[in-house]
């Protein structure tokens, strides 16, 4: 039965995300703050999200952390949507085709005010299997998450981060993977809401 809802519900998904298909913003426009982009990759067939872990790296903010394949545009990217797409391929292989793309969810940008300020905007993608995965030396593993696990209740706690001696508390999805949260919760979150 939940299986049943899951594919109806990526169908309901596909025909909400349709009316979000407003132009991506150009990598020309001049915002504050940097902006970068991220695929939310979901699987038809089973149901779930591709999900990645940063390499540990000195220069990452989000170096070790779990997140969605994505990043910054470069000059040759038209606009963010593409910079999703492009950053995909050279980290997980995958490559998408705007046909497969559903929509936007609403941005996000870090909370802490330790944190890298960046604009992130998640695009939304639609495959009919899992494909094969090639990561490069930016992603240390790539993974698939069902989307009934993490509608799992056991699984979404919160989490203490210690940020300059300081203790805050962040709600978090707590997968044998390890835990996502942050600004990968805060897009799977509203995701799943909508399914």
């Amino acid at each position: 039965m939940l299986r049943r809802e899951l594919r109806l519900s990526l169908t309901d998904l596909s025909q909400r995300l349709a009316s979000r298909r407003f132009p991506a913003p150009s990598r020309h426009e001049s915002p504050a703050h940097p902006r970068a982009a991220v695929a939310v990759i979901l699987a038809r067939n089973p149901e779930s999200v591709l999900l990645i872990r940063r390499a540990e790296r000195a220069d990452d903010p989000w170096s070790g952390d779990i997140g969605l394949p994505g990043g910054r545009p470069s000059t040759a990217d038209a606009d963010l949507l593409e910079t999703a797409m492009r950053e995909t391929t050279e980290e997980v292989g995958i490559e998408l085709e705007r046909r497969q793309y559903l929509g936007l969810l609403d941005q996000v940008s870090p909370r802490s005010p330790y944190a890298h300020l960046v604009v992130v905007q998640p695009y939304v993608f639609l495959l009919p299997d899992r494909p094969g995965l090639t990561l490069s030396e930016e992603v240390a593993e790539a993974f698939w998450v069902d989307l009934a696990e993490l509608r799992d209740p056991a699984i979404q706690r919160e989490m203490l981060i210690d940020l300059r001696g300081q203790q805050l508390t962040f709600p978090a999805y707590h997968l044998t993977h390890g835990v996502v949260w942050g600004l990968t919760e805060r897009i799977l979150t509203p995701l799943l809401a909508l399914v």
